[in-house]
């Protein structure tokens, strides 16, 4: 697929990065032509200096080829204009706009008609669901949606009071067979295990589950991990995310917000709850974080714009104490410094919103895609159409799927709107026409022989 992204900060860099190790034909503008260098000495791409705004930019990166444009600058007008560009003078058939204001959603100036967005991704948004999903099951290390939340994957580094510590998978599974789950993968020291019902998972290693809504939560507490309720949060940094975040906490847990800066701190003041507490201050002063008994905070959040204040504050407020600590780091090479490390969690911007646009470049009946331990692997949800003539899943047991060496099939959700439910398949298992089929891949490299199975076949008679 040829794709045309304009702006290559943090977030068009790593959308790059993902989209160039998928074998796709990539073109990046940007105005900063020392940007561009670097990334076309590093990654497999062509770099177009200027204002992705402008025709004669654009058709010197030979736009009428493209068949994805993505505007991922930090402006949401430029963002709005270049995707108006490239749909009417180009005619690139599929646009989408990275918009940080949320009054365009839903608005009829996005269509064909007004910008001619066709989708908007919103990082500080995705960053903040993300959050709310660990702050929810505190027992995780991430979690992920499908089928409009029907199902979740959920990632667990198994503790050494675990339940499931020293025990194969069987050995689990005959502990509890009334709960209808699927361990899809285990890591152990960064490499995965080869998975089987002799597998015998040990305290550190990291699970990965597939389970339906329901079942998440006993799931998570029958592997052992404690689920305390988050009750006291403190979040450093009252940007963008930090303020998104913080309104979505107010009235359910005491926050406590920290910012450096003292007119953001008076804006987040009229912003937020009289009962929430803006404070100014730098997050990582010991003597503060002392004073504000940060060791009692069950979660303490850095999400400032610097990466090493955030790493810092992290780390000094685990050592004071706190029970769990979560980072936003925009540099992949932090990202993976800091697997294992004494911080629990790492949050990359762009990685959170890595699955609404891989989506796009995706083939088949794809409906959800999830980007894991760092975009090495994927999760797929896919619906199954046609019939037994037609489709290579309808009609067929999951153990006649010709699935990659590696991929299994974690999870099915059956059924629509409020009719809709889990199923955790079994080897017989018989896959029905409308089924979404949630696949769990190792690797990416096998991204494309998972979507054929969703391809339905032309019949002859």
């Amino acid at each position: 697929m040829r794709i045309l992204i304009v702006g290559a900060g943090r977030v068009g860099e790593s959308v790059a990065e993902t989209m160039v190790s998928e074998a796709n034909d990539i073109t990046v503008i940007d105005q900063d032509p020392q940007r561009l260098r670097a990334l076309e000495e590093r990654l497999d791409l062509r770099g177009v200096a200027g204002n992705g705004t402008l025709p004669s930019v654009l058709r010197g990166a030979s736009a009428g080829d493209c068949d994805l444009f993505i505007a991922c600058t930090g402006d949401d007008a430029t963002n709005l204009v270049a995707c108006k560009v490239a749909h009417d003078v180009f005619g690139i058939p599929s646009t989408i706009a990275r918009l940080r204001s949320s009054e365009f959603r839903d608005s009829e100036l996005l269509g064909k008609e007004g910008f001619a967005v066709d989708s908007m991704i919103c990082p500080e948004e995705s960053v903040t669901r993300y959050i709310q999903l660990l702050i929810d099951y505190p027992g995780a290390l991430q979690v992920v949606r499908f089928s409009q939340g029907q199902a979740h994957l959920a990632v667990v580094r198994v503790a050494s009071d675990s339940g499931l510590a020293g025990h194969s998978i069987a050995e689990f599974r005959q502990q509890h067979p009334d709960l209808p789950m699927r361990i899809v993968a285990v890591y152990r020291q960064d490499a995965e295990l080869p998975l089987g019902p002799d597998t015998r998972v040990l305290a550190g290693d990291e699970i990965f589950v597939l389970v339906g809504r329901e079942s998440l939560r006993p799931a998570l507490q029958a592997i052992g991990n404690p689920d305390r309720r988050v009750r006291r949060v403190m979040i450093v940094g009252g940007g963008r995310v930090g303020l998104r975040l913080a309104r979505q906490l107010a009235g359910r847990y005491e926050v406590k917000i920290f910012e450096r800066d003292h007119k953001r701190c008076e804006y987040l003041a009229s912003e937020l709850p009289p009962d929430m507490l803006v404070l100014e201050g730098d997050g990582s002063d010991e003597e503060l974080l002392l004073s504000e008994h940060v060791g009692e905070m069950d979660l303490f959040i850095a999400l400032t714009s610097d990466d090493e204040d955030n790493i810092m504050a992290s780390m000094l407020a685990k050592r004071m104490g706190v029970r769990r600590a979560i980072t936003l780091i925009n540099r992949r090479a932090y990202a993976e410094m800091l697997q294992g490390s004494t911080i629990d969690i790492a949050i990359s911007p762009a990685q959170a919103v890595i699955g609404e646009l891989l989506m796009h470049v995706r083939r088949g009946a794809v409906a959800a895609v999830h980007s894991l331990r760092r975009g090495m692997a994927e999760a797929l949800e896919g619906i199954a159409r046609g019939d037994a003539s037609t489709s290579h899943l309808v009609g067929r047991r999951i153990d006649q799927l010709k699935l990659p060496a590696g991929a299994r099939v974690g999870a099915l959700v059956r059924g629509e709107d409020d009719d809709a439910h889990t199923l955790v398949p079994r080897h017989d298992t018989v896959i029905e026409e409308g089924d979404h089929v949630i696949i769990f891949l190792p690797h990416k490299r096998m991204v494309r022989q998972a979507e054929k199975l969703f391809e339905v076949r032309a019949t002859f008679f």
